[in-house]
């Protein structure tokens, strides 16, 4: 195979050549899906939801490829190429956070929120306490808006990455690509076009993280390279709590599980399992769901663990040119691996399995935002009466307005070296998650929620994640030296919801009618 070089063009003509052509033939096919579905949008129903209408395969792949955006293909392998062991705990803690959601939140929020009518999550916490305020919905709003602009632009930032490694392409160059594909497809085809992209989208992320560490293993001969390398290493690389004793090391385990919490109520993910046609086949996506799910993060563990073992027997010239690379960004490990190991044609199409997880992302992204805006402000409280083909046009212009916002976001990441993925992906998951997920729990599962604890807990779970990320004090002192932001943001949402609720249960006007 030939080397990659440090002028970013990594393969011989021939092969550079046969990884365009993988990678074309992908961005051919999203663009005929999103031309196909183009004429099944009439309504804001089609638009943002798909009609209800989708298939138990459809719904449980889009699902999966949405969850696991560019830091599972980037990210996650950086993490372990980079720091070991410890962050084993990171899958560990996501692959739980997706059973549960699957098993509690998924069936009773799919029958529910028909039962009340409601196409968006802002729209099921309000319209199931009858919200005459609308205060539910523009709060969920700007919540959703604000964090998924940095969620999707680190799916841009991804792209830029991946493309500057495999083809040269300058990083801002690559984000405009991506950006765009997603963009065209997302407001010609809406949901349906959406899902149907993730289907195939999860396919190739599974085959990336499938072939990609036998690849590895088979370059090294077998697991006992890895062995000796993770006992030639640092002692830390090869602890599961970092080296870490006492309570540093529970805090340090109690990040990464953590990471599950935020599945419970991703707007993005739960929005799947409204689009359902037939609710009772929901405990086979379950079971579809967690079996992708324990594939994938296994595969990128074994990328960055085999990919650190891999590289440290090659050969001196070839460290020299690598080296400085993923020093510099170790997000790079995947791309720089498929290059190394993999004929053109099929790096290509692994390569594309990374943009697609990027892709699945930030396109699920945009729709809900966009719904946000157009179904749950626009429509449910300035102007009822649009017609939904007005609706349909604002949600495509939303979706192209947000998009360009989130392309000026990772633009000014890229220039000012804060484009890591994984850590603009934890902001944002944190954000989301602590704000909606005890209040979506509540609201299913406690009769005595109500309306005000359901916006304490919004609001109290997206102010601790922004106030915890950016008060360094929290975090090294109170945090213990890197206390993932959700911990506190999610315990402190989960006591606002039920807090307010007992102190408000009299005088409230409202109830709770959905919860079982």
């Amino acid at each position: 195979m030939s080397d990659l070089l440090s002028s970013g063009f990594p393969l011989a003509l021939f092969e550079w050549s046969a990884t365009l052509i993988g990678f074309v033939v992908y961005l051919a096919l999203i663009f005929i899906v999103g031309l196909l579905t183009f004429k099944h949008n009439k309504t804001i129903s089609d638009y943002v939801l798909a009609g209800r209408r989708l298939g138990i395969w459809v719904v449980t792949f889009s699902e999966r490829a949405s969850g696991e955006s560019s830091w599972l293909l980037l990210g996650l392998p950086a993490a372990l190429y980079a720091n070991g062991l410890i962050d084993v705990w990171v899958a560990i803690g996501c692959t739980t956070g997706i059973l549960v959601s699957w098993m509690v939140i998924a069936k009773p929020l799919r029958l529910q929120s028909e039962k009340v009518g409601a196409i968006t999550l802002p729209q099921f916490l309000s319209n199931t306490f009858n919200d005459s305020t609308h205060a539910i919905r523009y709060l969920a709003t700007v919540i959703i808006v604000v964090f998924f602009i940095f969620y999707v632009a680190a799916q841009f930032i991804g792209a830029g990455k991946v493309l500057n490694v495999t083809f040269g392409i300058d990083p801002f160059v690559g984000m405009a690509l991506g950006g765009g594909i997603i963009l065209f497809y997302t407001v010609m085809g809406g949901f349906m076009a959406v899902a149907w992209t993730d289907f195939v989208q999860a396919i190739l992320m599974i085959g990336t993280l499938v072939i990609l560490p036998i690849a590895l293993l088979i370059e090294l001969g077998g697991y006992e390279q890895v062995s000796a390398f993770v006992a030639s290493a640092e002692p830390s690389y090869g602890s599961l709590t970092g080296g870490k004793t006492g309570i540093a090391a529970i805090l340090s385990v109690t990040t990464g599980l953590a990471w599950g919490l935020g599945y419970m109520a991703q707007p993005h993910l739960i929005t799947r399992f409204m689009a359902i046609k037939d609710p009772n086949e929901l405990r086979k996506g379950a079971l579809i769901g967690i079996s992708w799910a324990v594939v994938a993060f296994l595969g990128a563990m074994l990328i960055g663990l085999f990919g650190a073992a891999y590289l440290a027997g090659q050969p001196l010239d070839y460290l020299k040119e690598i080296t400085p690379l993923l020093a510099d960004d170790p997000e790079k490990i995947m791309p720089l691996l498929a290059n190394r190991l993999l004929p053109g044609w099929l790096a290509g199409i692994l390569i594309s399995g990374a943009i697609a997880a990027m892709m699945s992302t930030a396109d699920s992204q945009l729709l809900v935002a966009t719904s946000a805006v157009s179904e749950d402000v626009y429509h449910g409280s300035i102007n009822p009466g649009a017609s939904e083909k007005s609706l349909v046009s604002l949600s495509r212009m939303t979706t192209l307005i947000i998009g360009v916002v989130a392309f000026a976001l990772a633009w000014y990441a890229q220039v000012t070296g804060k484009d890591f993925v994984f850590s603009i992906v934890g902001f944002a998951w944190s954000g989301l998650g602590s704000a909606f997920g005890p209040a979506l729990l509540f609201t299913l599962w406690w009769k005595k929620t109500t309306r005000e604890g359901v916006l304490a807990g919004m609001l109290t779970g997206s102010i601790v994640t922004i106030v915890w990320r950016n008060v360094p004090y929290l975090k090294s002192e109170i945090g213990g030296a890197g206390l993932f932001e959700i911990v506190p943001a999610f315990l402190l949402a989960t006591l606002a919801v039920w807090l307010v609720s007992h102190l408000t249960a009299k005088s409230s006007k409202q109830n709770n009618p959905a919860a079982l």
